[in-house]
């Protein structure tokens, strides 16, 4: 595969270095890399475990090292009683999002940071990071299953990963080993990438010496937009409103005569390919073949593919074929977003504590359009 580059486009700060981070490279090597390892590598050899110990860890863990992180994750799942109070009255139609993002924000009102702005410490952070991940699958999966099955579910499992574990309380029973492993590489993909939307919103929240949740929360706002977090969903609703690659390659034609935005491909800062995408278009096309794809999913999806390279020299990105991936898993489309925070959170706590550790108040300056010296007028003469 050739190797991806960054694009230059106009406006959002694009081409603008806006900090230096030493977590991660978008656009070098093949195009990702999280703290110097090379993406293909930690997909194809991690589990997602492994990773999220190096990003906050700063180096690979050894056997005994991530052992003993798994335990820390599997006794941080366990949800306070007030917050699955507040996740009761949290409404069932309510954006999953939402959800995700009430939870966090709760929780740091019952589990609150300490930490010494004077002396610059952060004892707490690593001990929230923990939290953080353990708690987010569990959060979903209660609040799913209150209000569409009217049970509280129990937290408690012996699945040792985040995947397994996620998979396990949403199904209600043990995954298949194989989803697991689609789980870890799909969380190591979403893990992290640079100073995307969700990420710089957590570290200009973090500049102003806030709290981690507050960071975390800001960060699921931002990934909560269309643009940024939600293109997964849109794609599937995509994939799904064609019954054959045939109606599909004339739908998208179709679309593209309209104008109409096709979601799922293209990318802010890749140009030639998403380095991601190669990984999760194995997966999904095993996961396939693993469940019987009777509705032609898998090649739906190379048939819009297609179409969109042919026409627009458009690359699907991480988004498009996860789409797939994750409904051959049973996971309702609506989760795929909340998925993305299991991950990225990693990431967006990766970068609170580099941002903790040299910090300075993010604050850039505007340049000024709009009207200049204009006469005040009196309240009688306006």
């Amino acid at each position: 595969m050739g190797e991806a580059i960054k694009i230059q486009k106009v406006g959002g700060l694009a081409g603008v270095n806006a900090g230096q981070s030493a977590i991660c490279t978008v656009g070098t090597g093949h195009g990702l890399n999280y703290r110097g390892y090379d993406i293909y590598d930690l997909a194809r050899e991690c589990e997602f475990e492994e990773v999220a110990y190096l990003l906050l860890r700063e180096k690979l863990p050894n056997k005994a090292e991530l052992e003993s992180f798994k335990k820390e994750l599997m006794a941080a799942r366990a949800l306070p009683q007030a917050l699955k109070e507040t996740l009761k009255l949290l409404p069932k139609n309510a954006h999953p999002m939402d959800i995700m993002r009430t939870a966090c924000s709760m929780l740091g009102c019952l589990e609150s940071e300490e930490y010494d702005l004077h002396k610059l410490s952060f004892p707490m952070q690593q001990k929230i990071a923990v939290r953080l991940l353990g708690i987010f699958p569990s959060v979903l999966t209660f609040w799913h299953h209150y209000h569409h099955s009217g049970k509280e579910i129990s937290t408690q499992s012996n699945q040792d990963s985040i995947g397994g574990y996620f998979l396990e309380l949403l199904h209600q029973k043990p995954p298949k080993e194989l989803w697991v492993k689609a789980m870890h590489v799909s969380l190591i993909l979403y893990a992290e990438h640079e100073f995307n939307a969700s990420t710089f919103s957590a570290r200009v929240i973090t500049a102003t010496m806030s709290d981690i949740y507050s960071g975390i929360t800001g960060a699921i706002g931002a990934l909560r937009g269309p643009l940024h977090g939600g293109a997964n969903e849109a794609a599937m609703e995509l994939i799904t409103e064609y019954k054959s690659p045939q109606e599909a390659t004339q739908g998208i034609l179709d679309k593209l005569a309209k104008k109409d935005k096709i979601m799922g491909f293209g990318h802010r800062v890749y140009v030639q390919a998403d380095p991601r995408n190669v990984v999760i278009k194995e997966w999904s096309k095993r996961l396939s073949e693993d469940v019987g794809d009777t509705k032609g999913l898998y090649p739906i999806s190379e048939a819009i593919e297609k179409v969109m390279w042919d026409q627009k020299k458009l690359f699907p990105n991480l988004d498009f074929y996860s789409a797939s991936a994750y409904h051959f898993m049973g996971i309702p489309t609506a989760y795929f977003t909340p998925i993305f925070i299991f991950s990225r959170t990693v990431g967006w706590l990766a970068h609170i504590f580099e941002q903790r550790a040299n910090n300075k108040l993010i604050r850039p300056s505007s340049e000024y359009i709009g009207p200049e010296n204009k006469a005040f007028v009196p309240m009688d003469k306006r």
